[in-house]
């Protein structure tokens, strides 16, 4: 009679059998959890990279209609967020370097250059489609996005770049932050890319007076990043992020490029409402996110990243 007791497992008491199963479970759940908040990110990024293939396409046939008429060459280089693979639809301006290589334009002003590119788009692209000139660039308008353009002239490792007024030339060490970026990002696994896109995609469903500008939040995620301890993986490091960044919105972060004197400046100066609002956004999201890690909820996560 001995044998009733293999029932529940060699003799152990029924609650530590019980036990078990819930603790399997649990796990099972996490797992499931996991996964699909992994799916979310994925389909998210998958987006993305989808339209950073298009700016390429269309950045060939603008390089194309540019070089046609002049000496010398004509190099396209992706100066913004494309360049940085963080480009995010709608949030980051596709700043490309048009840069002038031995050619006539070299030794022109930067309003000279923009005219040049205005009358050979204007000619070669569709009519339909609207081209402007702006001070600091040409912005060609596609279905699909806003392409800018800035003449830029290769100068002591960096580039010359029209000034805020668009007469003069000044000097930018673009190659500087993008260096960093790119030694972050491997220390990271490969991770700091993404995060960076997701913290773009959360950002946008913010109210308008709520949001980071695209370039400052790439600057935030090297300060935040620099000397990340954690779990190399998306969802862990944008907790991460959301957590600690507004430690580094309080007061103006100065440009290491040279564009600006900070890369912030649109925030106001030290302790401003604007500052205020955004530290609390970045802590609320940072709340949001550990709540529903903690309740295990898909749905919540989706609603973090903009419903999907």
């Amino acid at each position: 009679m001995g044998g009733s007791g293999g029932i529940f497992g060699g003799g152990r008491p029924p609650e530590e059998i019980f036990k078990k199963v819930r603790d399997s479970e649990e796990k099972t759940h996490d797992a499931q959890f996991e996964t699909a908040v992994a799916s979310n990110f994925a389909s998210l990024l998958r987006k993305y990279n989808q339209r950073s293939e298009k700016v390429q396409t269309h950045l060939e046939i603008i390089k194309k209609a540019i070089e046609k008429e002049i000496d010398g060459t004509v190099d396209i280089r992706f100066g913004g967020s494309v360049s940085k693979h963080t480009y995010v639809d709608g949030l980051s301006d596709v700043d490309a370097l048009v840069i002038l290589n031995k050619s006539e334009l070299k030794d022109a002003s930067p309003e000279e250059v923009k005219n040049y590119f205005l009358d050979r788009l204007s000619e070669r692209l569709p009519k339909e489609t609207p081209i402007e000139k702006g001070n600091l660039a040409i912005t060609v308008t596609y279905s699909d996005i806003d392409v800018q353009l800035l003449p830029a002239i290769r100068y002591k490792g960096g580039f010359r770049i029209a000034d805020s007024t668009g007469k003069n030339w000044s000097f930018i060490k673009s190659k500087e932050f993008t260096e960093a970026l790119t030694k972050i990002n491997k220390k990271s696994d490969g991770n700091l890319i993404p995060t960076i896109k997701l913290v773009k995609s959360i950002n946008s469903c913010q109210a308008k007076n709520r949001q980071l500008e695209s370039y400052h939040l790439e600057a935030l995620a090297l300060k935040v990043f620099r000397s990340y301890k954690g779990e190399k993986k998306t969802k862990e490091m944008l907790k991460y992020f959301f957590n600690n960044a507004g430690n580094y919105t309080k007061k103006p972060m100065l440009d290491k490029t040279g564009q600006s004197t900070h890369v912030d400046d649109y925030l106001g100066k030290t302790g401003s409402l604007n500052r205020k609002l955004i530290a609390d956004t970045l802590s609320r999201i940072g709340r949001r996110i550990q709540n529903a890690d903690r309740a295990h909820s898909e749905k919540q996560w989706e609603q973090i990243l903009g419903g999907l």
